[in-house]
């Protein structure tokens, strides 16, 4: 199922410069600023609604890549992303990610995990499964999504969403 916000954002061929910082709450990690604010930059009178739908979508992605690249500075690399919730079926999303970590992301073939897990959980504790790996094996790769864009070009992306960011944060 193509959801609208997937079909709307891959209308336009990027966002046009758009990006969406969605601190409507402040930014948690690795910003911890409580005093953030939500903020759309870069508009133009030629931006349209479905630019500002993929800077959306992409703000996901910008969130989450911030996010890993703080964990990776601390604890070392990663080699792949293993996703999964509502998000994650979205096409768009995913490659976006990939492209801006620079890794695979790998969605499940169960995307509802934390259910699962309960689940999981509840027949381990009565005997249906005798220990986590067995469980473990139980988790299987629906899609990777390998990055096709070059690290220059991310990396130029991550520096436009940090400018963005501290835009948020401006008091």
């Amino acid at each position: 199922m193509l959801f609208r916000s997937q079909a709307l954002a891959e209308s336009v061929p990027d966002a046009g410069g758009v990006l969406l910082v969605p601190a409507f709450t402040g930014l948690g990690a690795p910003y911890w600023d409580a005093q953030a604010r939500g903020c759309i930059v870069g508009l133009t009178r030629g931006s349209t609604l479905a630019h500002i739908a993929r800077a959306a979508l992409e703000s996901i992605a910008f969130q989450s890549a911030a996010l890993l690249q703080a964990m990776v500075r601390d604890a070392g690399t990663v080699s792949e992303l293993r996703v999964d919730g509502g998000a994650c079926v979205n096409d768009l999303l995913m490659q976006f990610q990939a492209d801006l970590l620079g890794i695979p992301v790998v969605r499940p073939r169960v995307t509802e995990t934390t259910a699962l897990g309960a689940a999981y959980l509840a027949g381990l504790a009565v005997g249906v499964w005798p220990d986590l790996d067995t469980l473990a094996a139980q988790w299987q790769a629906e899609r990777r999504f390998l990055p096709t864009l070059a690290p220059e070009r991310a990396q130029e992306r991550m520096a436009q969403w940090e400018h963005a960011v501290r835009q948020a944060t401006l008091r």
